[in-house]
């Protein structure tokens, strides 16, 4: 049968068009050099002096600097760049297991092996105007099968956006052929670079119930109207919102966080006592460093074989004009930003 003469596609058609364009594979750009102990990481630049760098190693990523060549993650001055140690900073990857919720490792194992570089990846949707990114790969190895008994692809993606903006996208697939479901908790360990952790309030998860993990798992209610800091915090803040602000007063900065597919939040400072009994963590570092990771640790997420979840985390730093003592001082700013 001879084809149809050619004609403009319909609004289904041409949209269906754009949505296969706008997965087509793209040509990175990145730059592999070696780092730290002579371990390899990746460079993204972006315009405007925008940068990132991401070690194979755990596949973390260890600096976010904006366009004034400022950092913008915290890395410990006395982080090992050594394996099997983790890598004390930036943003550590959760995975199978958050902190002490299972039976592996603090943490599980995936932020101390080695990943490599996917050259080809599964399309995924991407913002054209997105030139910079790297996406690596882990498979367990028979170590880690001996561990943890199920066969899995984990990918991410690390993309630096126009406007600075940092992305980690994960997939991870049940690839096991012998039929079995698997569950794992996961967390996105954030480390922000703040000017003094007592200047610093958190906005977006005031009201919300968490778990304390300084007593016990014990479930409470957040009271106040913003998180400030004047102790060791641990908590797992439960069905937390899709954004979350940093609001640096010192610096007069705001960190925006957006999350998809990570139901909760965890806050945390080790304070004077817990810092200096941490090896690789200098004992006043506690006062320029926070946490805040998008997670998924109260209900375990669940893969048939075959099955992929995806989670996502966006973060960007803006200017904020907060002064100390000024009432709601984000107001004007995310009604700008649409949150």
């Amino acid at each position: 049968m001879a084809a149809p003469p050619p004609s403009s596609p319909s609004p289904p058609a041409a949209a269906a068009a754009a949505a296969t364009q706008q997965t087509q594979p793209q040509t990175p750009f990145y730059e592999l050099v070696k780092g730290n102990s002579g371990l390899e990481k990746v460079l993204l630049r972006g315009t405007r002096g925008f940068s990132a760098e991401v070690y194979l190693y755990g596949a973390q990523v260890t600096s976010w600097k904006n366009d004034h060549a400022e950092e913008l993650l915290f890395v410990s001055s006395k982080a090992i760049f050594k394996p099997p140690k983790a890598i004390r900073g930036g943003i550590p990857i959760c995975f199978p297991q958050f902190g002490t919720h299972g039976n592996l490792e603090q943490h599980g194992f995936a932020r101390n092996r080695l990943w490599t570089i996917d050259d080809n990846p599964p399309p995924l949707p991407v913002n054209p105007a997105i030139k910079s990114f790297v996406d690596l790969i882990l498979r367990p190895s028979d170590e880690d099968l001996k561990i943890w008994p199920h066969s899995f692809e984990f990918r991410l993606r690390v993309a630096l956006g126009p406007n600075g903006d940092l992305s980690l996208t994960s997939r991870i697939r049940n690839t096991n052929t012998d039929g079995r479901s698997f569950s794992y908790t996961f967390a996105y360990h954030t480390y922000f670079s703040v000017s003094d952790i007592s200047e610093v309030r958190v906005e977006g998860l005031e009201t919300m119930d968490y778990l304390d993990n300084l007593k016990g798992k014990e479930r409470f209610t957040e009271q106040g109207d913003a998180i400030v800091f004047e102790s060791e915090i641990d908590k797992v803040y439960l069905a937390a919102p899709s954004k979350i602000a940093i609001i640096d007063h010192e610096k007069k900065r705001t960190f925006v966080l957006t999350k998809e597919g990570l139901p909760d939040a965890v806050v945390w400072n080790p304070w004077d006592k817990k810092a200096k009994a941490m090896q690789d963590f200098g004992d006043g570092e506690y006062k320029h460093m926070l946490c805040v990771e998008p997670a998924a640790v109260e209900k375990p997420i669940t893969l048939k074989p075959g099955e992929e979840w995806k989670g996502r985390l966006a973060l960007s730093a803006v200017p904020s004009s907060y002064c100390s003592g000024q009432l709601d001082p984000l107001k004007e700013h995310l009604i700008a930003l649409n949150i």
